[in-house]
């Protein structure tokens, strides 16, 4: 098959983030089963238009909001079999908010991919765009796709779109996967208690919350790690609260730093207001680094078993007594960080690929099967 992959970011992009990292893990796995797969998404400083990466061939055009009309003309250009979109057999068509509505400008059968409703997220692009973009969202894209397969990666996250009308039976639920942790991994100064976030850093995330902990608990520092444009307003709010010196900004770090971090951790912290399933929350895991979250987020609720292998809460204060309990009960934390490294092993790439694969492949023309079926 050839398979067309739409998304607004990639894993590269400055604010690119888990949802990113989904679509490309996917992606690369149907490229090992022998796939064509063309990722299409908006480009940013310095990034090549074309590229090659693990299988996967990029192409990036427009930006935040011109990637969406370059699409469309791409995808009308590949139907009448000119330009990089020529022959595709399905598409994938990502819903971070809006999709591109793929199955209408490529003709092709099309599954639309929504980790999470963004109800809560509109009101950051503010009062005139924030109605249009939850009246798409809730009212066109549920009708737009009506007959369509969704994909979606938490339980509260398909019950979000059943509440916005989306048929349950046409919804597949395919978790993510969970990369390894590198073979090497630099050893960091063990000093002090060190409570970790590993987040896009925009309002949604709510990483004021977390630094309210470090000023409401003594003796611990919180390393923030990611990047994002709401990284000025947190670094005025950390000293506003007088605790700049128990906060480092970390920014995006490699993946070798990033795991140092995690596991040099006591606690993750993740006071996201939305999550469609929080891949930080198993990231932390693989080192049995317990997650504290909030239970309102959605998908939280899917990839901590509260009780179990992280601790849900309600408020603001619920997010600070539970941390204060946790440092407390290091016997406590110790049996949450068990059973959450032992559920982060459950969890694959391949896994997904494949549940993705065999949906693309019955949506794909049945000539086309045939055809492969014979090779």
């Amino acid at each position: 098959m050839k398979i067309l992959l739409l998304c607004w970011r990639e894993s590269t992009h400055p604010q690119g983030g888990g949802s990113e990292r989904y679509l490309e893990r996917v992606g690369e796995y149907l490229a090992r089963q022998g796939h064509e797969v063309v990722y299409r998404t908006a480009g940013h400083t310095d990034a090549p238009r074309r590229t090659m990466r693990n299988g996967v061939r990029y192409s990036l055009s427009g930006g935040k909001f011109t990637v969406y009309p370059k699409a469309w003309a791409a995808m009308m250009l590949g139907r009448v079999g000119l330009g990089t979109f020529r022959g595709v057999d399905v598409v994938v068509d990502t819903q971070n908010g809006i999709p591109f509505f793929g199955r209408f400008f490529s003709g092709r059968p099309t599954v639309l991919l929504t980790h999470h409703c963004h109800r809560e997220q509109w009101p950051v692009v503010g009062r005139l765009l924030a109605p249009v973009g939850w009246f798409l969202e809730s009212r066109v894209a549920p009708r737009a796709y009506r007959n369509a397969p969704y994909v979606t990666v938490s339980g509260p996250s398909r019950d979000e779109l059943v509440e916005l009308g989306v048929d349950a039976g046409r919804i597949h639920l395919i978790r993510n996967g969970l990369d390894p942790v590198p073979e090497h991994i630099p050893r960091l100064d063990e000093g002090g208690i060190h409570l970790v976030t590993l987040s896009r850093l925009v309002p949604h995330k709510q990483i004021e919350h977390a630094m309210d902990v470090v000023a409401a608990v003594e003796g611990i520092h919180l390393d923030v790690v990611g990047s994002g444009w709401w990284e000025d307003q947190l670094r005025e709010y950390a000293h506003e609260l007088g605790v700049e010196d128990r906060i480092t900004f970390h920014g995006q770090v490699a993946e070798d730093h990033k795991h140092a971090l995690l596991r040099r951790a006591v606690i993750h912290l993740m006071p996201s207001r939305k999550e469609g399933w929080g891949l930080a929350v198993v990231e932390a895991a693989q080192h049995g680094v317990p997650t504290i979250g909030y239970r309102s987020s959605g998908g939280l609720r899917d990839s901590i078993i509260d009780g179990r292998t992280g601790v849900l809460v309600d408020s603001k204060a619920e997010l600070i007594a539970a941390v204060r309990r946790l440092l407390i009960d290091a016997p406590f934390r110790t049996d949450l960080g068990r059973r959450a490294a032992e559920r982060a092993g459950s969890f694959s790439w391949d896994t997904a690929g494949e549940q993705f694969e065999e949906l693309l492949s019955a949506l794909a023309p049945a000539d086309k099967n045939q055809s492969e079926r014979q090779q």
